[in-house]
């Protein structure tokens, strides 16, 4: 640690932000995601399906997949959170789940509609997608060592913000470089590099590969000027039964810290609500709102373009007010958000019909994107803070580890009940209505949480 000083610490960790953002931005909410939904839907309707069941049905199986995602990782987080802190390492598991990033979205290019499987493209989006959670658990446990308490909010939306300017950039190249639009041209005017053709997808499935290489390449500059302090040095060997003995009295010990019990229930239905709106919000748009994959993408520039500068400034709140009132904040935002979401369509915002060919709802999603960007980046900026003021000191990694469990506890709960909402209603704005219930659910449960955790 002697050649690596405390500012280069904190540029490295704010480079994993830069590096895995993509995965959120291009894979999960503004590419890959409506991709497969406009993909499943077209085999759907080729096997007999009306349109409109078919995007619903589509948008289920998404949910279904990511539920699927969602329990493996409430199930691992905890458990080796409590094992890594056990062995006072974490950069071994960091290198571990950074490969798994990399192969579940690499593989993604193996997605071409003509054999287009349904099981293989959720299965290696699940194995990308496990990869990113848990080495974001491990290092966001980082936090702590990287300065005074005071400042680790503004370190946080700092880091936070950087990697939504990563996730702006990155998206910028794919609709710049690759993704053609109805001309069968990028963005820039350009044809798609590569020779990648736009008959097959090529266009749109390079956003694998692209995020692959994107998050080696960019994670360089963490594993550099990142490293194992003096106090994380190994105090034993990876012991399984240490581990678990360990989380097993944390777990006992939960309810003597109401205000941590209380946060990680709150934060379990705010995190899973906010993560449901990034998770169908282009797939929303490409089948409420008829657009393009090109659109969805201008709409997450917009709505990543809006997290970053937020989050930067949110920081700054962040220190000079503390994370809770910003928790609540957005919270509300967000909520209302969701209701403006959900009344939206075609011709018709709040049930009052509009001309017709009237653009208010394409505009009214766009701000409803730029608030989801602004509020949701934000609330995952101190949130992340307000864990080192509930969670024990000395067994961070753990308590990320439940963090990461109380946000996948239900993470599978929004797409499931989306699934189940969208196939039983057979409506898609129906499908994400229970948004709402868990935004409030979140907020209510704030109540009980102290906004510097309990006294030691």
């Amino acid at each position: 640690m002697a050649d690596v000083s405390l500012r280069k610490r904190i540029w490295g960790w704010y480079f994993f932000d830069w590096a895995s953002q993509p995965y959120n931005t291009l894979m999960l909410t503004f590419i890959f995601g409506p991709y497969f939904a406009q993909t499943a839907t077209a085999h759907l309707v080729a096997d007999g399906m009306a349109e409109g069941a078919a995007r619903a049905q589509a948008q289920a199986l998404w949910g279904y997949g990511l539920t699927v995602a969602g329990i493996s990782i409430a199930i691992l987080a905890p458990i080796l959170g409590g094992i890594a802190d056990s062995s006072g390492r974490r950069m071994p598991w960091i290198w571990l789940f950074s490969a798994l990033y990399f192969i579940g979205s690499y593989a993604l290019w193996w997605t071409a509609p003509q054999d287009f499987s349904v099981l293989w493209a959720l299965f290696f989006f699940g194995i990308g997608l496990v990869g990113m959670e848990f080495a974001t658990i491990f290092t966001n446990s980082y936090l702590p060592s990287l300065g005074p308490r005071d400042e680790l909010g503004k370190i946080s939306g700092s880091g936070w913000g950087f990697g939504y300017a990563g996730g702006v950039l990155a998206l910028l190249l794919m609709l710049a470089l690759f993704q053609a639009g109805d001309s069968g041209r990028t963005m820039a005017g350009l044809e798609p590099l590569f020779g990648l053709d736009p008959a097959t997808k090529a266009d749109t499935r390079v956003v694998g590969p692209f995020t692959a290489i994107w998050f080696a390449v960019f994670m360089i500059p963490f594993f550099l000027w990142v490293k194992e302090t003096p106090a994380d040095a190994p105090r034993l060997k990876y012991k399984f039964g240490n581990g678990m003995r360990e989380l097993k009295q944390t777990l006992i010990n939960l309810p003597g810290n109401p205000s941590l019990l209380a946060y990680l229930g709150s934060s379990m239905f705010y995190r899973d609500a906010l993560n449901g709106m990034y998770t169908f919000g282009g797939i929303y748009a490409l089948g409420v709102l008829n657009w393009s994959i090109t659109e969805v993408g201008i709409f997450g520039i917009i709505a990543a373009a809006s997290g970053a500068l937020f989050c930067w400034l949110g920081g700054f709140a962040d220190r000079a007010l503390g994370p809770k009132p910003l928790i609540i904040m957005c919270c509300l935002i967000l909520m209302g958000t969701a209701i403006l979401i959900v009344s939206l369509s075609p011709t018709s915002i709040f049930g009052i019909a509009l001309a017709e060919g009237s653009s208010l709802p394409d505009i009214m999603f766009y701000v409803a994107g730029m608030l989801i960007g602004a509020a949701g980046g934000v609330l995952q900026s101190a949130s992340r803070n307000m864990l080192t003021r509930q969670g024990n000191t000395e067994r961070m990694t753990e308590a990320f580890g439940l963090y990461a469990l109380s946000g996948k506890a239900t993470t599978f709960l929004a797409p499931a009940l989306i699934a189940i909402a969208s196939q039983i209603s057979g409506s898609q704005r129906v499908g994400v209505s229970p948004l709402i219930v868990l935004f409030a659910i979140g907020l209510i449960m704030l109540v009980w949480v102290k906004p510097d955790g309990e006294p030691e």
